[in-house]
């Protein structure tokens, strides 16, 4: 399940950063201006934010397996369709429908892991099969690269190729997935049972209200301090990613005059930092949390990474050279993506795994309404005052605010033995 979660997951970011790369090329032909690609980057999440909570709340009802599928299905269509781009408003159509696919797969992971693997695993669980998404960023930036020059710098032949390779993935996720363990052929017994007597373990150790809160309202969980506040840090970890994810390969171009060969390295080494701590950051705080207690570990890992993310991203657009540009970034990438991992598994103890994918959904599509206006305001600000620096500094502020949130409001209304110290 982790390795196949773990493909899914890396083409999904390869469909994703594709557009980014093809960016300078697609703004260069249809001469868009930075607030134009500003909204069709941003016209993707008005698709996708909904959708995230979508993806959880079908997951719950009917698994994640089926919903996964079509999700892989309907987004690898949209990147095919992407060549069929030809203004501005095209565009725009395209990338809000490819938003429709894309935004289950995070509140489907969750919901899939949380089937799959323990409490005191899941930190890990996640983390490693979220990994692959900042690797899809990094081995998607030189494929997209390498396909636009072999096609003589047609932008339009990646995105034909990737949408061809995601039905293969679709196939594949449907023949090797299954929702629980014990619905699949080749798990033993010994396994089911233990995932089975997990689950009994949260319904009397959960934080809350205790045991027997399956049919409680949705709501009641949604609006409590520890799922809004995870919400909001979430929504600040987005907002750096997506100007990260829109904006970094034309940063590179318009600050420094990288050229797009030269593209292919220099776009691609943050996502490799963001590969290691995604895959370190979930094992880093489960190994921690046997000592701190899961909840504590896991919380002030989302704190304090998102403070250290504030005060670096904003240097990113004031150092001179590109090389310490690309290593800044890198460094915002990695302690960004150690946090990721975080999130979903703060609010596991918390939830009944029947409301598991739902909740998780809700908190995904709050983080990716930063995806809407983060795109647009970051192409305001640079194209209105010519400053790469304000616009990182206001994505900075906003990532540290929320941090401070959580650390003050993001608390368990009551803690189980084995995995609550604050």
């Amino acid at each position: 399940m982790l390795s196949m979660n773990f493909l899914v997951l890396g083409l999904n970011y390869a469909d994703r950063a594709a557009i980014g790369v093809a960016a300078p090329v697609i703004i260069a032909e249809y001469g868009f201006s930075m607030t134009t690609w500003g909204w069709i980057s941003a016209v993707f999440f008005v698709g996708y934010a909904p959708f995230c909570f979508v993806g959880g709340y079908t997951s719950d009802r009917f698994g994640p397996r089926k919903v996964m599928a079509w999700a892989i299905a309907w987004w690898s269509l949209f990147t095919a369709l992407t060549a069929a781009g030809f203004s501005a408003v095209s565009f725009m159509i395209i990338r809000f429908l490819f938003g429709f696919g894309e935004g289950p797969q995070a509140s489907v992971t969750a919901k899939t892991m949380s089937n799959w693997f323990p409490q005191r695993q899941l930190g890990t669980a996640l983390g490693l099969s979220q990994a692959s998404t900042p690797l899809g960023g990094a081995v998607g930036t030189p494929i997209v690269v390498a396909l636009m020059a072999a096609f003589d710098g047609n932008w339009r032949a990646p995105f034909i190729v990737l949408g061809g390779v995601g039905v293969f993935f679709a196939v594949g996720w449907w023949v090797v997935v299954r929702d629980k363990p014990s619905a699949h052929p080749r798990v033993g017994q010994a396994e089911a049972e233990e995932m089975a007597a997990d689950e009994r373990e949260q319904d009397t150790t959960r934080l809350g209200n205790g045991a027997g809160e399956d049919d409680a309202p949705l709501l009641s969980y949604l609006r409590r301090p520890l799922v809004l506040t995870t919400a909001l840090s979430y929504l600040g970890y987005s907002w750096v990613l997506y100007t990260f994810l829109t904006w970094f390969p034309v940063f590179l171009t318009e600050a420094h005059g990288v050229k797009l060969e030269e593209l292919a390295v220099a776009g691609a080494l943050p996502w490799v930092a963001g590969f290691f701590g995604l895959a370190l950051g979930g094992v880093f705080t489960d190994t921690l949390g046997r000592r701190l207690g899961l909840f504590a570990a896991r919380k002030w890992t989302i704190v304090i990474g998102l403070i250290v993310v504030a005060l670096a991203f904003t240097p990113v657009g004031v150092v001179d050279s590109t090389g310490a540009a690309v290593a800044l970034m890198g460094a915002v990438v990695f302690v960004l993506y150690i946090v990721g991992a975080q999130f979903f598994a703060l609010i596991g103890p918390a939830i009944p795994k029947a409301r598991f994918g739902s909740v998780s959904g809700f908190v995904h599509f709050i983080a990716n309404l930063s995806g809407i206006f983060a795109p647009v305001v970051v192409g305001f600000l640079v194209e209105d005052t010519k400053s790469w620096v304000l616009a990182f500094g206001v994505s900075a502020l906003i990532a540290g605010v929320p941090a401070v949130l959580l650390a003050l409001f993001g608390r368990a209304e009551r803690l189980a033995p084995s995995a609550t110290r604050n």
